[in-house]
């Protein structure tokens, strides 16, 4: 009795060669639809899954492989001989070989005009149905539902005329987690459409992008996975142009980065450091800009990350080439500037598509035994309901400068204090167990810069010590949420010394 094999993909590429070695081994191809005519159209005999099953495809295709002919041929087990009697009996002929991947529900989600219909009819119910039954009997029958796979199946067919046991199990568990993927991606799109928020259970699927070197340290394995259909707008769907692969860190630093230069729409480059802004510019040019946030913390700079909103022409990348950094992010360079800045061997260069500024609907951050889920802190100045709670109404230099340093202060590892004027960053206080060492920490940074400058608050200031100190550094403007039973008391010391400060009715935590 011949060996059999399924054939049926709708990812055509090597399907040819893979089936042409088939049949030189003697086996005989069992294909349906589109696959089965490429084949036949390039010379390897098919058998029509029809001919097998007694039983024409119907309903458009949607009901062709849901047989017994099939599915006995590929559950049954070789060396059960209930399960062969049964095989005789019902004349099922055993199925050696499974290669099936699935209908393109990701690339038709992912179009932008796609309708609810489209998306259904990519469903695929037949596919997962024999990829999940062969790789549940992967004691006998070999599944493939990748590729780049076909080469070593055909090699241990050629040398011992069967796949190992190892390989059949690599290959089960390969497709349990595609099937799972794809399952997973078809959840989340119907709970969307079902506008359910918190379901009952939560699957999310990702893509391995690369393996690291390391994680936070170099005792920690690590890897960095993409999620599919994440936005383009992101550190995961970076291309790199130049310098050695990202490490964990890298990554966690730049995607910090990303987040901040989003809040901008003028020419602005961030400085980041263990995720923590170490200087933030805006200015009339890209340049402007990134002078004024190397000059808020020329010292932290160093070996910082830095993303940009503009293409990086040549002036930019010869500023951007006199210090150490790991990384520069910018929706493009110009030739000039890359021509600079590969000048420096472990550099890196990231581009990412400023156009698209999709958000993920939730952020998700893992904690042991479980994952927070929570919606992005999208909430900025224009969306806050603004209060200017003490006597004195701010300067439109202040407005501009609390602006600022509030679209800062929220990426800020909380207790969080950023001083600033209307053009950069001044000091930064962050992850401080009190708010005033926070503010201790910030005010010191600025120094003389200070006076003048706005103090931000990414929450409220549950006594007057940070006003005081505020104060005394020459600040003259503060932008904090309020709602401390002891406003007041803050109110107070602000009025006493002359200060505007502007409440927002919004906290900014960020742990």
């Amino acid at each position: 009795m011949k060996k059999r094999a399924l054939l049926s993909v709708s990812d055509k590429s090597g399907i040819l060669e893979f089936a042409k070695a088939l049949e030189s081994l003697d086996y005989e191809i069992l294909s349906t639809g589109g696959t089965m005519k490429h084949l036949a159209d390039n010379g390897v005999a098919v058998t029509a899954v029809d001919e097998v099953t007694g039983f024409p495809e119907i309903m458009e295709g949607r009901v062709k492989t849901l047989n017994p002919f099939i599915h006995g041929g590929l559950l049954a087990k070789r060396d059960n001989p209930v399960h062969q009697a049964q095989m005789e009996e019902h004349q099922i002929h055993p199925i050696d070989i499974v290669c099936v991947n699935l209908y393109p529900f990701k690339e038709t989600i992912s179009k932008a005009d796609v309708t609810t219909e489209d998306a259904i009819e990519n469903i695929d119910i037949g596919g997962p149905a024999m990829l999940r039954a062969s790789a549940k009997n992967h004691a006998y029958v070999t599944v493939i539902v990748d590729a780049t796979d076909y080469e070593q199946v055909l090699a241990e067919l050629k040398a011992d005329g069967q796949t190992t046991h190892e390989t059949r199990r690599r290959l089960a568990a390969k497709v349990f987690r595609h099937t799972a993927a794809y399952d997973a991606l078809i959840a989340g799109y119907l709970t969307d459409l079902a506008g359910e928020e918190f379901p009952e259970q939560v699957t999310y699927t990702y893509e391995l992008k690369q393996p690291l070197r390391y994680g936070e340290n170099p005792h920690q394995k690590a890897a960095f996975y993409s999620k599919p259909l994440g936005s383009d707008f992101s550190i995961a769907y970076a291309e790199q142009l130049h310098g050695k692969e990202l490490s964990y860190n890298n990554i966690q630093d730049a995607n910090a980065a990303i987040q901040i230069v989003k809040e901008f729409d003028a020419p602005a480059a961030v400085a980041v450091k263990h995720m923590n802004p170490c200087g933030v510019g805006t200015g009339e040019t890209i340049a402007d800009a990134f002078n004024k946030a190397y000059e808020a913390d020329p010292v932290s700079i160093f070996g910082g990350i830095i993303a940009l909103n503009r293409e990086v022409d040549v002036t930019t990348a010869e500023k951007l080439s006199g210090i150490f950094l790991e990384i520069v992010i910018a929706p493009s360079f110009t030739e000039e500037a890359i021509d600079v800045l590969t000048k420096k061997k472990n550099i890196r260069l990231l581009t990412i598509s400023f156009e698209q500024n999709k958000q993920d609907k939730w952020n998700t951050v893992s904690v042991e035994g479980g994952l927070l889920m929570q919606e992005p802190d999208a909430f900025g100045f224009k969306d806050a309901d603004i209060r200017v709670a003490t006597d004195r109404e701010p300067t439109e230099a202040e407005w501009e400068a609390m602006k600022l340093g509030w679209a800062v202060v929220k990426h800020v590892k909380s207790n969080a204090i950023v001083v600033s004027d209307n053009e950069r960053t001044l000091g930064v206080g962050a992850g401080q167990m009190n708010r005033v060492g926070a503010a201790g920490i910030a005010l010191t940074q600025a120094g003389e810069r200070a006076k003048g400058a706005a103090l931000a608050s990414d929450a409220f200031f549950p006594m007057d010590d940070t006003v005081e100190a505020a104060a005394k550094a020459g600040i003259t403007a503060i932008i904090q949420p309020g709602g401390s039973v002891k406003d007041e008391d803050s109110i107070k010391k602000a009025n006493e010394y002359g200060i505007t400060m502007v409440f927002t009715g919004v906290r900014h935590f960020k742990h």
